[in-house]
């Protein structure tokens, strides 16, 4: 059983990093028309947290969000077919990479305006705790958005009302193109705003898939069995431009070598070379994986590609409920 979970971790990654060079690659044919911010490099943090959610436990993401969709179980032809601004798209091709959704698979929204997940998040936790349900929520934010006032404001909430919510943080160390030491004062720790308003932190590698499984494993355990938050914080890095499939390290912006170094800490070769070394999986075996996963991208992009686009009358639906 222990084998098949390191397996499926090594796969969702595998599937995640593959689908967006896919993007990357076909996104100059001008077919995608919405922007798209990749998640290359970063793939541990989405896999080792969502491999321990309950298909009703709810997910919420920001404009980063295509890994932490398709390691939550959204998808995958309806999320390109959004990118392609198709009626077969998650969001009735509406809404582009930004505002990914899966309702049935519990991943209730995407919305790339920074931080704003952050307090639905909490509502939506703050219903089941109402509810006394069991599901938990799980919000991923960027280092970025530790910079809002609703992050505060959520923290708070989330403390005071003790809501059954998993804050993830990926700090990725920059915001567009700046800094965390242009834009947060040098002693600033993100996990220590956590502790101050109360709520259990913990912090470690994002690019190690097996350290992010334990912490979050151990931190939804907190959360059933103390019924209050937890925040995590894990450090990975972004290898491609914030927006966009191309590389952009000759802007200047990253320090020299640091983008190399970060590569060398690739999270899937990384993981790939345990696994392997444990005899968990063959080299056989990856080939399969690869094949299976290029097999099912290359019928997901027809399918977004062959569908047709929302009629006009689309326009004024979902806007209201009901």
């Amino acid at each position: 059983m222990l084998n098949k979970f390191e397996k499926n971790l090594y796969y969702a990654m595998l599937r995640i990093r593959m689908v967006e060079e896919r993007i990357a690659e076909l996104y100059s044919e001008q077919e995608m028309r919405c922007p798209v911010h990749l998640s290359i490099g970063q793939e541990a943090v989405a896999v080792g947290v969502c491999e321990h959610l309950q298909k009703n436990d709810i997910v919420m993401s920001a404009h980063r969000a295509h890994a932490h969709y398709l390691a939550k179980g959204g998808d995958l032809k309806a999320m390109l077919a959004e990118l392609y601004g198709k009626s077969t798209g998650c969001a009735k091709g509406k809404g582009g990479s930004m505002h990914l959704i899966d309702l049935e698979n519990g991943f209730f929204a995407a919305v790339p305006i920074v931080g704003s997940t952050i307090p639905i998040a909490v509502g939506v936790a703050w219903a089941f705790k109402m509810k006394k349900s069991t599901n938990i929520v799980t919000v991923f934010l960027g280092d970025g958005a530790t910079e809002e006032g609703v992050f505060f404001e959520s923290l708070d909430f989330a403390s005071l009302k003790n809501v059954p919510i998993l804050f993830v943080c990926e700090n990725n160390f920059y915001s567009v193109y700046s800094n965390l030491k242009v834009r947060q004062a040098p002693q600033r720790k993100i996990s220590v705003l956590a502790e101050s308003h109360g709520i259990k932190t913990f912090t470690g590698d994002g690019n190690d898939v097996q350290q992010v499984s334990k912490m979050t494993r151990e931190a939804i355990k907190f959360i059933k069995n103390m019924n209050k938050p937890v925040f995590i914080e894990l450090e990975t890095f972004r290898w491609l431009e914030h927006c966009g499939p191309n590389g952009d390290d000759e802007l200047g912006y990253r320090e020299v070598g640091e983008l190399e170094k970060w590569i060398k800490k690739c999270p899937i070769e990384s993981y790939k070379n345990t696994i392997i070394e444990k005899s968990i999986v063959t080299e056989t075996e990856i080939t399969q994986m690869i094949e299976n996963i290029s097999s099912e991208i290359n019928d997901s992009f027809n399918f977004a590609k062959e569908s047709v686009f929302p009629k006009l009358e689309l326009l004024n639906q979902h806007i209201y409920k009901d």
